[in-house]
């Protein structure tokens, strides 16, 4: 049941990582979202996923699976942050 924490703490960021993106811009949202996916959500989530994979196979080994996962996770949120900071904002003409 170890894994069910790391289901909660990707939850919980989430949950946070939503109040805080509401009523933002669309840049200040890519940062907080791609800041929350790499820090706390890839973390806690491969860490669940490696093992319920590792418990489901029967395999110890396994579970180094999380690795993949944290990577492609922690990519995603990177590119996120990326656009936050590169994009440029529109501005609107009255």
């Amino acid at each position: 049941m170890v894994f069910v924490v790391g289901y909660g703490v990707a939850c919980i960021a989430a949950m946070i990582a939503y109040l805080l993106s509401r009523d933002k811009s669309r840049n200040s949202k890519y940062k907080i979202w791609g800041i929350a996916l790499m820090v706390p959500i890839s973390k806690s989530l491969s860490f669940a996923i490696g093992l319920i994979y590792a418990t489901i196979v029967k395999n110890g080994w396994a579970g180094l699976i999380m690795w993949y996962i944290f990577s492609i996770i922690f990519i995603i949120g990177l590119m996120m942050l990326a656009v936050g900071i590169l994009k440029k904002e529109k501005a609107e003409n009255l």
